[in-house]
């Protein structure tokens, strides 16, 4: 009986598969079924993630990489093809923020650190359309394939701080629409992309602007809670029903959409 949301044995290659929501997926995957490859760039976190869901019976294998390095990235495509045979999803997870990249309550956007906004771009803008071209490139080959783009909450708002990280999120919307058009225009429907924007979920880039040491909330934290009609975080677990269902054939007729996982942040309203 044909299952649609059956990801078994589908090879998905996972960019910053070692971060706190990046691991949940990658384990999550593999339990049900997937062969999935970590792409990151911490060998010692990309094994010990690979070992676990090796010793849980998945089938996972890590692979040293760099985003914004095209060299790199068509090695790791020619080792996972010649270890798989196949490339079916590709899940752009990889991006962060810097330091210099944000404004804070007592500096103005005068004071933007030019080569942080770039370096902040260039991970999370390049760093999503690099992959996108060497793995999607396999993919139209048996026109037939999945990308999904980790987008952020910040890319709907102008949130305060954080204006790299937003903007280059932002930009990821935009070629996630213009991609799922030109790939299915050009190789037909069996290629999709999409992305997801979480809201907020607690990750070691952003704990300690919403949390104190002892683990109550910053005032940037209550701020954000009390502009969630939820009243909390999310959990990265609460992203995977919606990641399953646009890695599987469930969503066949899904692409150039952006699905918000944020707890109705981004329908509030006072």
């Amino acid at each position: 009986m044909y299952e649609l949301f059956n990801v078994t044995d589908k090879v998905i290659v996972v960019t910053g598969g070692t971060g706190v929501l990046g691991a949940a997926m990658v384990e999550y995957l593999a339990k049900h079924g997937a062969k999935v490859v970590v792409l990151a760039r911490n060998k010692e976190k990309g094994d010990s993630l690979v070992n676990k869901v090796r010793g849980n019976g998945g089938d996972a294998l890590f692979l040293v990489s760099d985003v914004n390095d095209r060299k790199v990235l068509e090695q790791n495509r020619d080792d996972i093809l010649e270890k798989y045979k196949k490339i079916d999803v590709l899940i752009n997870g990889a991006g962060g923020n810097m330091p210099g990249a944000t404004i804070g309550p007592d500096k103005t956007i005068f004071d933007l650190n030019m080569d942080d906004f770039k370096t902040v771009v260039d991970l999370n803008l390049f760093g999503t359309v690099l992959p996108s071209l060497v793995f999607g490139a396999s993919m139209t080959e048996k026109k037939k394939g999945s990308i999904i783009n980790i987008s952020s909450e910040a890319s709907l708002r102008p949130l305060t701080r954080v204006v790299g990280y937003g903007a280059s999120k932002a930009a990821v919307n935009n070629f996630t629409m213009f991609l799922a058009t030109e790939l299915a225009t050009k190789f037909g429907e069996g290629l999709r992309v999409n992305a997801i924007a979480p809201g907020f979920f607690i990750t070691e880039q952003n704990r300690a602007l919403l949390t104190q040491s002892d683990g109550s909330y910053t005032d940037r934290g209550n701020t954000i809670i009390s502009h969630t009609p939820f009243g909390r975080f999310g959990e990265p677990e609460e992203l995977l029903g919606t990641l399953h269902w646009l890695v599987s054939d469930a969503s066949k007729f899904v692409t150039g959409t952006l699905t918000v996982v944020d707890g109705g942040f981004d329908a509030f309203s006072i």
